[in-house]
């Protein structure tokens, strides 16, 4: 096990607060996205706000990154960051962890042409880490990496998604 193990000591108060006190283990986030003109979205956490947009080609202005991007972006590094905490809290060191992800669509479905959903109809992950461990090790500690993060199963896994509308006037 390595010396100094930031990763592992700042999660070490988390996972004993947490094993400890089954009520902490939920939580709600919550986020709102908002377009006032165009397809210019601003979505907002907390105190953070990023910019989303479509090319121009679909009416957008191509001033941020597409949802799509984000959302690839939070499988991957949310599988990434996943795998690196999961080995520097059972002491193993990852030197170096790649996820790459590819993603295949109808583009037609999200227009509503065709049969298939505008849901991915197959998603890739390739990941490559950089260790000196044996490939039982590897394994063992991506599959339980997998199986504890949030976005890989929120896009593996079906779930309940409730939806309300409103009408502003």
């Amino acid at each position: 096990m390595p010396q100094d193990n930031p990763i592992q000591k700042a999660c070490a108060p988390l996972q004993e607060m947490l094993a400890s006190n089954p009520d902490a283990r939920l939580n709600t986030s919550q986020a709102t996205a908002e377009i006032k003109s165009g397809l210019k979205t601003y979505f907002t956490q907390n105190d953070r706000t990023i910019i989303m947009d479509m090319p121009e080609s679909v009416g957008g202005d191509n001033t941020g990154p597409t949802p799509g991007y984000h959302a690839r972006a939070a499988v991957a590094g949310c599988v990434a960051i996943g795998v690196k905490m999961t080995a520097a809290n059972a002491g193993v060191v990852f030197d170096h962890v790649r996820v790459d992800l590819e993603m295949d669509f109808d583009d037609g479905a999200g227009f509503g042409i065709g049969t298939n959903t505008a849901a991915p109809m197959e998603t890739r992950l390739n990941i490559v880490v950089t260790t000196d461990q044996p490939r039982e090790i590897v394994d063992g500690l991506i599959a339980r990496a997998l199986e504890a993060d949030t976005f890989y199963l929120a896009l593996r896994d079906a779930q309940v998604v409730k939806t309300t509308v409103s009408i502003a006037t």
